[in-house]
This record gives C-alpha cells, structure tokens and sequence, in this order.
C-alpha cells in the first residue's frame, strides 16, 4: 500500500519540534544511554512507508521491529479494532468472549501439528517467559538450554535465555540457563566446510552437551527457528528435525519461538513449516496482528495442556486476550487470507529480494554473506571477502561502530530505513510490499553499500 494523495506528508516543522521536545522531557527510551539519543519524530505511516514532520518520506525496510507484517494502516484491521471498541472494548481474560475465542481459533488452525491450546500473552517476551514456565513444570526439570546467537526478549527469564550482549547486564548465571552453539556455516564455530558437516557437528555438540549437564535436569531447548536479529540464520536441512529427535529421546520439550519469524514472515505461516518440525510450545506475537495492539501468545501441545487439566498453571496477565487486541489479529489473518499474504512473501523472497540482494553482492566487496526467505533476509557486512572480518567488531560502539553508522545514514539520505544490528543490515519489509517498492528498497541499499565498501580492504 502507497500513501493516498490525500495522506502524503505535510511539511510541519514546528508541530515535529514540539513532539520531539516532549520526547526528551518525558519518554525513557529502552535499549538506549537517554543523553545520546535523538529519535526521528514520525508524523504518519501507511502502507510500507512512514514520514516525518519535515516531508521526509522513508520506505521501512525494519517492518517497525520486524512486525508491521501487512503493513501501517490497514484499513480492515484499523475499523475491526474501531467496532470492537465500540462493542466491548475489554474484558478480564477469566471469561469467554467471542473475539478472544476467535483469534485462538484462527491462530491454533494455523500451528503445526496439536498446537490447539493458545495462552494469550501482550508480547514475544512474555510468551517465552511463559513457555519456559510451562515446560519447567511438565517436566519437573529446571534448566533451559539455548542457543549463543539468539534473542528471545527483555523479561526476567527471557532475557537470561538471550544470547546476544543485551543479556549481559541482567546475567545472573543463576537462571537455570544453559547455553550451546547453533549452526551458522558463514561463521561456523565446528570448523565445517559444508551444510551437511555444519548440521551434524551441531548436533553432536548440542548432543554432548546434555549429556554433560545431565538429560534428566534439562526441561526445553529453546530456539528462534529462523533466528532474527541475531542474523536470520537459516539452520541446515536436518538440524531442527535432529533437534527434535534429541528431544524425544531424552524427554525435553522443544520450544520454537516464531516471535518474529511468524505469520508470514518467511513465506510460510510459521517458520516450522519449511523444516517438517512440530514444537511441543510455539511462542508469537508480533506478525499475529501486526503490532497494531500488543499481542503475543504460546501455541500448546496436547501433553502439556493436559498437565494443567486438573492442575492450575500459575501464571497469567490482566490483559491476556484483550479484545482490542484479539480483534485485530482476527482481523489481520483474515487479511492475510483474502489478499494472499504469506504467498507474496513467498514470492518476494524467491523473485524479488533473494536475486536482488545477491545482485547487490556481485557488486559490493562489503558484501560477505547473502541469507534468508520469504521477506526476511541479512547481508552480512565484512571488511575482507576472503577472512570475512566483520565490518565492525562485535558489539561495536562509538568510532569502532563508524562503518556501519556511515551505511545506515545512507540508507537513509536515500529514502530507506534500514535494520541494522552489529556488521548486518537486515531487509525485512512489510510482507505484503509490492515488487516496485521492494525495488526501490535494493536501489536504495545498492547506493548505500558503496559507503561501506569505502571500509573494505
């Protein structure tokens, strides 16, 4: 969707100065030291594109954080949310309302395998916190295996289940977490030289370490199936499946968490889908309404529900199942049917972005790596093709970080928001972004990666 006539950006300095001013007079920003920051004051956003008070219109290739799946402002999940205000604008989560049942419906018709029993969470992070609750208490156990190269949220647990350096603040080593390496071939931490050595090592790996911890002290292996901002690293052919046959021999509970990779994210409703692999708990959020009211959840097996037939599950949230909510991931599956959604990202993916983004690689030295499906893809940036030194150092800030700072106002000199995290830019536009959108996406890249290869050797 391109913004109507009647919606394209109005100039409004003034009007953007005072939002930015009450910004920084009141709003503590996450993830952020609040005297560095200067965040852009956003005057609209329709469709695959948003603008500022200035006139300056970007087309967002971060999909908000990779969850505006259908984009800003679609008119059918904007008026579902409008007459269900009207209707019954909330209700406490102990009831059965029609629209809460209904979005649970539509979303366990979707899971693979049983996953017929949906625990309605307001986010990605409390769903993980939640399907690591769960699969503690169906097993008795207490420890968590999960991945280095990982994000799972900012919540207690969540954040102890996080691989990257956002977990090292609030690191305990008192949370019950193991962690193991995943694989990743581009950068393989067992030394393979092809995707069959990378997928079995991995699972050995995986193997011995249970076995050193103790098969009968570890609840759930946790993992993003396509992992997100730690880099959409694809697994193997075999590995989730070797996961899951791990899991079934020692008793564990295999979480897959599709918080960002859902819903349409990779071409398929759910990631698992192009691995053949059924999860015992699913967490979402996210591309389950497309961010347009907080929303989250944990998909459930028919074992583990049954562990809570007759006895209660201690855990719940005042707004788990808000209406608002749930009518506008009724909504927005229902959009996602009608105007074939997780098709065109199929088709995007395997038409549009994967050519033009290896494209882009032929051309560009900084260009290390090319990775994804679906409208979820990483090029990994490198100073040297042929060491594949990252273009910036890992967790870099400050000068050490200036490669990347560089390629990022680039991007947006040129009318693209980019995803940028580490020595990656991730192009994760909304899932339902037309061919010349996404077209103009790639030029705007293309222009961009000539200011990172000034940083190659």
């Amino acid at each position: 969707m391109t913004p109507h006539a009647d919606h394209a950006p109005s100039p409004d300095p003034r009007a953007g100065a005072a939002v930015k001013a009450a910004d920084r007079a009141h709003v503590f920003h996450s993830w952020s030291a609040q005297g560095l920051i200067d965040p852009l004051a956003v005057a609209g956003a329709e469709g695959a594109y948003f603008w500022d008070y200035d006139g300056n219109r970007y087309l967002d290739f971060t999909s908000g954080l990779v969850y505006t799946n259908i984009g800003y402002q679609h008119p059918k999940v904007v008026a579902a949310i409008q007459e269900q205000a009207g209707r019954l604008a909330t209700f406490a989560p102990a009831f059965a309302v029609d629209v809460r049942s209904e979005a649970a419906r539509l979303i366990a018709e979707r899971t693979p395998g049983d996953l017929d029993k949906i625990f309605f969470t307001n986010g990605g992070a409390e769903a993980v916190e939640n399907a690591a609750r769960m699969a503690r208490l169906h097993t008795g156990r207490p420890k968590i295996l999960s991945a280095y190269r990982s994000y799972h949220g900012a919540t207690s647990t969540a954040i102890n289940l996080t691989g990257d350096p956002r977990r090292w603040a609030s690191d305990t080593a008192s949370a019950g977490v193991v962690r193991f390496w995943a694989p990743f071939l581009y950068r393989s931490p067992f030394y393979a030289e092809n995707e069959a050595q990378e997928c079995e090592r991995a699972l050995r790996h995986l193997e011995d370490t249970i076995a050193f911890e103790g098969p009968r002290t570890v609840a759930a292996i946790i993992l993003e199936t396509v992992p997100g901002t730690a880099g959409i690293m694809t697994p193997p052919p075999g590995y989730l499946a070797g996961v899951r046959e791990i899991c079934d021999r020692y008793g564990i509970v295999l979480v897959l968490d599709e918080v960002m990779a859902g819903f349409g994210r990779t071409g398929a409703w759910f990631a698992a889908e192009h691995f053949g692999v059924v999860p015992d708990l699913l967490t979402f959020a996210k591309g389950v309404n497309s961010g347009y009211v907080p929303l989250g959840g944990v998909a459930i097996s028919a074992e583990i529900a049954a562990t809570f037939d007759k006895r209660p599950y201690p855990g719940g949230l005042t707004y788990s199942g808000h209406p608002l909510a749930c009518a506008a991931a009724v909504a927005t599956i229902q959009v996602m049917e009608e105007e074939k959604v997780v098709e065109r990202a199929a088709h995007l993916g395997e038409h549009v972005l994967g050519p033009g983004l290896r494209e882009l690689a032929e051309r560009h030295p900084s260009v290390g790596e090319v990775r994804g499906l679906g409208a979820f893809w990483a090029l990994d940036l490198v100073r040297d093709r042929e060491t594949r030194e990252p273009l910036v150092p890992y967790n870099a800030t400050g000068e050490a970080n200036a490669p990347m700072a560089a390629f990022a106002a680039a991007c947006k000199k040129n009318g693209l928001w980019p995803f940028v995290n580490m020595n990656r830019t991730h192009a994760v536009p909304a899932c339902n972004i037309t061919e010349a959108e996404a077209k103009e996406g790639l030029a705007a890249l293309d222009a961009a990666l000539a200011v990172a290869d000034e940083h190659t050797v």
